[in-house]
């Protein structure tokens, strides 16, 4: 009896060491943010979707179905885009989000109670090109699989994962955690990528936090709702849109301009290279001056990225 009391004693403290982060919303010291705080100034209002299937054991049991690329713009109404089995989104925002004291925006899925928590890795770009990671960590024990309906999540063991709240409680993340990383302006930041954690914790689809530890979550969904449901993201903190000049230095004439037009960037330095890439990412054109010429580029809005020796800034281009 003493050696059954001393082991439920060691394993309820080992349990207690590993719940160090924020617990589920409404409890002591959540940092669970309700989709109406009047912190939100913006959300998402463009999404690409890359739909993963529903069992990535199964290459023939089709992809996640449910929702599409308009589901997780706007705010947060519980009209949700299922990603599937590490199914990927990404989303642009009006204006580029910043990074300021505390979160500067938060994510948002619908899961149904504190302990059914679908995760999703969160990365961000000020380019639309490169990506950054936050640096997840999951302590959730991988001694059994969370099957699909287990509610067994525990908000306390996660970290930098969104899906940790249940629905209509945004995830947060703060982009100071990132500051410092080559190629990323965190005052900027125009791109933000939802990953979907698979889950499982044995086979060949096993995904790992920033610790190295097996991420442990509600495996198989194999159904057309399967995946992160993702139904918005809030932005606390954004920058100006301004395009005409920027804290670099620099000046962008024309915006908008022509589809056949030229863009003229003045500036205080040399300018190494200006790129112009689309709303999802896809390298448009690319120049080694201070000009970049349009050739026939299709209406709509992108991003042109400068770099100089010193600073590299990311603004939006409007193409008539």
């Amino acid at each position: 009896m003493k050696n059954a009391i001393l082991s439920i004693f060691f394993l309820s403290t080992s349990t207690l060491s590993l719940a160090q982060f924020a617990g589920p919303a409404g409890t002591s010291g959540s940092t669970a943010m309700h989709k109406d705080s009047s912190v939100f100034v913006n959300w998402a209002n463009n999404a690409q979707l890359q739909l993963g299937l529903i069992d990535i054991a199964n290459p023939f049991g089709g992809t996640a179905s449910t929702g599409d690329a308009n589901s997780p713009t706007g705010i947060p109404d519980g009209s949700c885009v299922s990603l599937g089995d590490s199914g990927v989104a990404i989303l642009t925002f009006p204006q580029p989000i910043t990074n300021e004291p505390g979160p500067d925006f938060a994510v948002f899925e619908n899961g149904f109670s504190d302990a059914f928590l679908e995760l999703a890795f969160v990365e961000v770009s000020s380019d639309g090109i490169n990506f950054h990671r936050f640096p997840a960590v999951s302590n959730t024990p991988t001694d059994n699989q969370i099957g699909p309906f287990d509610a067994l999540g525990d908000a306390t063991l996660l970290n930098n994962l969104a899906g940790k709240y249940r629905v209509n409680f945004g995830t947060p993340f703060d982009l100071q955690e990132l500051d410092g990383i080559f190629g990323l302006n965190t005052m900027a930041i125009t791109h933000v990528k939802i990953i979907d954690v698979v889950g499982m914790i044995s086979g060949n689809h096993i995904q790992y936090d920033s610790n190295g530890n097996a991420i442990n979550d509600p495996y198989a969904t194999a159904f057309p709702q399967g995946g992160f449901d993702l139904d918005a993201i809030g932005v606390i903190h954004q920058g100006p849109l301004g395009v005409s000049e920027q804290s670099g230095g620099f000046g962008i004439y024309p915006n908008p301009v022509n589809r056949y037009g030229t863009i003229h960037i003045s500036s205080t330095q040399k300018i190494e290279q200006l790129t112009l890439v689309s709303l999802n990412g896809q390298m448009i054109s690319r120049s080694n001056s201070s000009t970049i010429d349009l050739d026939n580029v299709s209406p709509g809005t992108y991003f042109l990225q400068i770099q100089t020796e010193d600073f590299k800034e990311t603004s939006k281009i409007v193409v008539q």
